[in-house]
């Protein structure tokens, strides 16, 4: 007699909780804990993926042009040490831009110790607090939580972009360097280069924003000179960073001009079509240019210039390489 189907499931489930290895063969853990549905409409969303056995958050916003069937370009915007999603979402306002562009934005929380989520921060190399000492695999996770949105949302895969503030501009760095087969450009705002042994594995473009005035990342380098994190540490200067993506690249200078107290240095030419453009903002401190400032994001940012502007104008030009 053939047996009702519920009945010959009994013994399946009865294995998956007896042997741990049975539970390996279900669906991946980064579709367990969706908390919404998988095709996405415009709006905004807070989410959880599971990744590298931690359950992650993000915030993610669809601007109101999504139709679901023309792929839109996709950026990641990562907060400082001791932010969060919403703190850098309203300092950049790239929600706003998003908007008006018609892109994909996404914010993504670091870690931090349970219950205390004014503390997240990155693992970026040398920097910083809780995800450093904890080895978290923030990379894999970025990488999970892309496939994730590519699963739920139409996204051109050649114009995703990563664009990050102090630790989250660290980040971006390391994302550059690790993560170049899924991230065409990225925009680091006040943040160091602190992967111990930096190797590239794909030309990637560039746009870089910092003040000479930094006291927590500082301009030429050292030791910071104003920090939350307890770490000790020694920052390169941007000038490093600089000259390892130009080389590595193949760009050379193109162009230097200064407007009041912004610097812009052009260098073109790299392979694939990659460009580095370092802004420098003379006197300028811990700031997201144009932005507004937020608790423990920074001093007071210069108007001269809008990075969220010149972030995207940088990143349109940088599709389809």
């Amino acid at each position: 007699m053939i047996k009702p189907v519920k009945y010959l499931l009994l013994p399946c489930l009865a294995a998956i909780m007896l042997f741990p290895s049975c539970r390996q063969a279900l669906p991946s853990s980064s579709t367990a804990v969706q908390s919404v549905p998988a095709v996405k409409k415009p709006g905004d969303y807070q989410e959880k993926l599971l990744s590298g056995g931690r359950v992650r958050n993000y915030d993610l916003h669809v601007p109101p042009s999504y139709n679901g069937r023309v792929g839109m370009p996709l950026v990641i915007v990562l907060h400082g040490g001791g932010g969060g999603p919403q703190s850098i979402a309203t300092t950049t306002g790239m929600s706003a831009k998003s908007d008006e562009a018609g892109f994909i934005v996404v914010y993504p929380a670091g870690t931090g110790p349970v219950g205390i989520e004014s503390l997240l921060t990155w693992n970026a190399g040398n920097c910083c607090g809780y995800a450093l000492d904890n080895n978290v695999d923030d990379v894999g996770f970025i990488r999970d939580m892309i496939d994730k949105l590519e699963r739920e949302l139409i996204i051109d895969p050649s114009r995703i972009y990563a664009a990050g503030f102090s630790n989250g501009g660290m980040m971006c760095y390391r994302l550059a360097l690790e993560l170049s087969d899924k991230i065409v450009a990225v925009a680091p705002v006040s943040g160091a280069m602190g992967v111990a042994n930096p190797v590239a594995v794909n030309p990637e473009s560039l746009i870089i924003f910092h003040g000479t005035a930094d006291e927590n990342v500082l301009y030429n380098g050292g030791a910071p000179l104003r920090q939350i994190d307890t770490h000790p540490r020694v920052d390169r200067p941007v000038s490093y960073a600089v000259n390892f993506w130009t080389e590595f690249d193949g760009c050379s200078l193109s162009g230097n001009v200064t407007s009041g107290h912004i610097v812009k240095t052009t260098y073109s030419g790299g392979k694939n079509g990659t460009e580095v453009i370092l802004y420098t903002i003379i006197g300028g401190g811990h700031a997201w240019p144009g932005g507004k400032p937020g608790s423990l994001q920074g001093d007071i940012p210069t108007q001269e210039i809008s990075a969220t502007d010149l972030i995207w104008d940088f990143f349109q030009s940088q599709h389809g390489r």
